[in-house]
């Protein structure tokens, strides 16, 4: 992607998606298993201990035992992890603050290829 966003020093919350974005899209039912895509692992273990990561998947729940443990055996840290949620678009609204700052930030991948945008804080 090459691109740079430029954050705040002030904690975050990540939403980060699943399949397709941080593993193979339903490489659980097409392989019988998941795998991370290339710099997944690392990028999540980049995020700093105080933010709060967020992931949401379409899976059911008759995959949430199968998913959680694929996670931890992988050292993919995350606070909380919803099941069930819609297929359609993710819509983030938030505020901007007086000072300036936009609270809401959205990157769109391309599909089962893990290129996100490199990140920088202000200073």
């Amino acid at each position: 992607m090459g691109e740079t966003i430029i954050l705040s020093t002030l904690q975050k919350t990540w939403i980060l998606d699943l399949d397709g974005t941080l593993v193979k899209h339903n490489g659980y039912k097409i392989d019988g298993v998941d795998t991370l895509l290339d710099g997944a692992k690392e990028y999540v273990q980049s995020i700093p201990e105080e933010d709060f990561i967020l992931i949401l998947t379409s899976r059911t729940d008759e995959y949430r035992e199968m998913t959680i443990s694929f996670l931890e055996e992988n050292g993919i840290r995350y606070d909380e992890i919803l099941f069930n949620m819609p297929m359609g678009e993710r819509i983030v609204v938030n505020d901007r603050k007086p000072s300036g700052i936009d609270m809401a930030v959205a990157v769109n991948t391309d599909r089962d290829v893990f290129d996100m945008p490199e990140i920088r804080r202000i200073t």
